[in-house]
């Protein structure tokens, strides 16, 4: 039977999709990019197997306290709302995406597993590590379905804003060392690819380049949301 999933903080939704490939029917809740507001949100109880999304990780971030500096502010912390829609909703399961520094949410009822995953061991360039916390009723513990050996070739995270690559050059040594000069840009259609993304993705879009650099940043490359997925699938499959 196909189960009906609660997507919240969907963005441009591409970890829905992920599960949608897996078999899982998502309904995509408020999301501030489409004028929504999460704390004016109320699920209906009962209604959902399951729920997903990930809180915006901007207070978590290991460079918070330089941001602060500079003077801009960061986002709040919405993990208490994603916490208490899942007490709202009353699902079999869910499963928060954030980052290591993020709190693991705490929904009474439910054994939380958190687990760490990084997009490489899936067999990607990118180095991209994420921590979802899946949480049941039953306490079941996810199973990622990994590479042996991790790709030769290496990129860094795709970033939200100023995902820049760093010029290098070749040392007498024969080793590449970052030039003092500014970094080039990744390009939007490069940065769709590390996300497991079609390339001409936003071909159609009316999002301005910086709008569509921010939500991939922000956003669960299709693998390591496939790789999710499927672990939560089987999860569900082995329980008694």
């Amino acid at each position: 039977m196909t189960q009906l999933v609660l997507s919240l903080f969907p963005g441009i939704g591409i970890l829905d999709r992920a599960f949608e490939e897996e078999g899982f029917c998502v309904v995509r809740g408020p999301d501030l990019l489409w004028g929504g507001d999460i704390k004016r949100f109320h699920p209906p109880a009962g209604r959902f197997e399951g729920v997903i999304g990930g809180s915006p990780c901007q207070c978590f971030s290991q460079l918070a306290h330089l941001v602060r500096h500079n003077g801009y502010e960061l986002g709040e912390n919405l993990v208490p709302e994603f916490e208490r829609v899942v007490a709202e909703a009353a699902p079999a399961w869910f499963v928060m995406e954030n980052v290591m520094q993020a709190p693991i949410p705490a929904v009474d009822g439910y054994v939380v597993d958190p687990s760490l995953l990084n997009a490489r061991w899936l067999g990607e360039k990118q180095s991209r590590l994420h921590r979802f916390s899946f949480g049941s009723a039953a306490g079941l513990r996810l199973r990622y379905e990994t590479v042996a050996l991790e790709s030769i070739d290496f990129e860094r995270r795709v970033l939200a804003k100023h995902d820049a690559l760093p010029k290098l050059r070749r040392a007498r040594d024969g080793s590449l060392k970052a030039r003092n000069a500014p970094n080039t840009p990744r390009t939007i259609p490069e940065a769709l690819e590390l996300q497991g993304l079609p390339r001409d993705f936003f071909e159609e879009s009316p999002f301005t380049v910086a709008m569509q650099r921010r939500m991939l940043g922000n956003a669960v490359p299709m693998p390591m949301g496939r790789a999710l997925a499927g672990a939560i699938r089987s999860a569900l499959e082995r329980a008694p």
